[in-house]
């Protein structure tokens, strides 16, 4: 039952769901909204235990209503000093599964990339949400996708109750966390057992990284099979210097705005050198969404922001230290990995996902990057959805690794398998745009 006494929801019914406070309709933002406020003594509950439930409609773009019910959970997670914090997941199941098999679960991460609640996947993905240029609405095409292939689906607010884009560790708590929760809650009678997967792109590929590396430290009773890892920053100091002042400049300044949450030092340094103007862009940067902030912050210059020179301020100790403190390659992932990364990218360094790969793979993990030398950094990720969903697909059945394909460099854009898998994913969204519902896909000779 959901804490608002409803049965949970199997995906069969069309009425939409009581699913909580709303504003002439519209869902309330997370920070007005009771559901994501913990219950007193939350602190003494294991990570992963579910604190609230309740079932809500999710809908295309927030316009169209989809065919069956998410359950979304409040749990207890940690932040990044190690403290008790929560969050919340929403989760979707299929409506057909395999008898006697556990169904596989995976836990998508959307490409948050703000500090607003308007991009928390929980509100974005809502009917009626008021999230335009939140990434997570567009990503519900590849949510529903895996949705499509018979596995439950877990989508996380990665990034925190206070949207903490570009810390360390904390996203990889959140995601398994949430995993946890969804493993833990009983109406949604998923198994201890299953085969879980991990898989994002961009900044949702940033907190999978997070995840996969925390694993075996924190969570090692979950059966990860396999993470997915598109294009995952790798190096976010890297990052700042390489699209500072360019088109995607909106994105390192977010990451500054987020991580002032996080370290205390860096926030101080900000504001005693922030002239009045970036400190005005700053309070904008909190309720833009990742769309917004791209479009009203291209090409901005952050020493246009500060009244010292920007790279005295970047080679102060305090902000060298969340520099080093963000980068991937803390910790080896245990699972086998498979990484996707455009050479031609605009966004993220080829050269830093490179070093990652090899980290990685120095640390013994199973690597499998794909490297692809014709896509940039937008169009790889729709393109390698088959791809990941296929190599998902593979881990789930028990497949082993093709070590032939360890690392491979022809492009996506000329393999005949990605249109295979491409026109399931048209199929697949052409469904959801009209709000028509998916059913379980079958197995083709091909997928076996």
């Amino acid at each position: 039952m959901g804490s608002d006494g409803t049965a949970a929801g199997n995906g069969d019914e069309w009425l939409p769901p009581h699913d909580g406070p709303s504003v002439d309709g519209r869902p309330v933002l997370p920070k007005d909204d009771p559901f994501y406020q913990p219950p007193p003594g939350f602190e003494r509950r294991e990570p992963g235990t579910v604190l609230r439930s309740r079932d809500v409609q999710l809908a295309f773009l927030g316009l169209i209503p989809q065919r069956f019910t998410a359950t979304q959970l409040l749990y207890r997670t940690t932040d990044l000093d190690g403290r008790a914090s929560t969050t919340v997941t929403t989760v979707l199941t299929p409506t057909e599964r395999t008898p006697d098999m556990p169904c596989p679960i995976v836990s998508y991460q959307c490409a948050i990339d703000a500090v607003t609640g308007r991009c928390f996947p929980s509100y974005a993905l809502r009917r009626r949400a008021k999230a335009a240029g939140a990434l997570a609405q567009f990503e519900l095409l590849l949510i529903v996708a895996a949705l499509a292939e018979g596995w439950a689906v877990s989508v996380p607010d990665h990034g925190g109750p206070h949207g903490v884009f570009g810390a360390p560790f904390e996203p990889g708590y959140c995601v398994l966390d949430g995993l946890r929760a969804a493993l833990n809650f009983e109406p949604l009678a998923l198994s201890h057992t299953a085969p879980v997967g991990i898989w994002g792109y961009s900044g949702g590929g940033l907190a999978t990284a997070w995840a996969a590396e925390m694993y075996d430290g924190y969570a090692p009773e979950l059966n990860v099979v396999g993470a997915v890892l598109g294009s995952p920053v790798g190096d976010l100091g890297q990052t700042y210097h390489r699209l500072n002042g360019k088109f995607f400049s909106g994105l390192p300044t977010m990451v500054v705005a987020a991580l002032m949450h996080s370290y205390p030092d860096l926030k101080r340094v900000i504001e005693e050198r922030v002239t009045p103007e970036g400190k005005a862009l700053f309070d904008q940067l909190a309720t833009m969404t990742t769309a917004q902030a791209v479009m009203r912050m291209r090409k901005q210059d952050m020493a246009n922001m500060v009244d010292r020179p920007l790279e005295e301020i970047l080679s102060l100790p305090e902000v060298q230290h969340v520099f080093e403190n963000i980068r991937l390659g803390i910790a080896a992932p245990t699972m086998p990995v498979l990484i996707v990364q455009a050479v031609h990218d605009r966004i993220i360094s080829v050269d830093d996902i490179d070093r990652l790969a090899e980290t990685y793979a120095a640390g013994g993990t199973d690597v499998t990057y794909h490297r692809d030398r014709f896509c940039e950094h937008i169009l790889l990720h729709p393109l390698s959805a088959p791809m990941a969903l296929r190599w998902l697909r593979d881990r789930f059945d028990g497949r082993p690794v093709d070590e032939n394909r360890g690392r491979s460099t022809w492009p996506t854009l000329f393999n005949p398998s990605t249109y295979h898998g491409l026109a399931r994913l048209a199929l697949v969204s052409a469904k959801v745009i009209t709000g028509r519902g998916v059913e379980r896909r079958p197995l083709s000779e091909t997928d076996r």
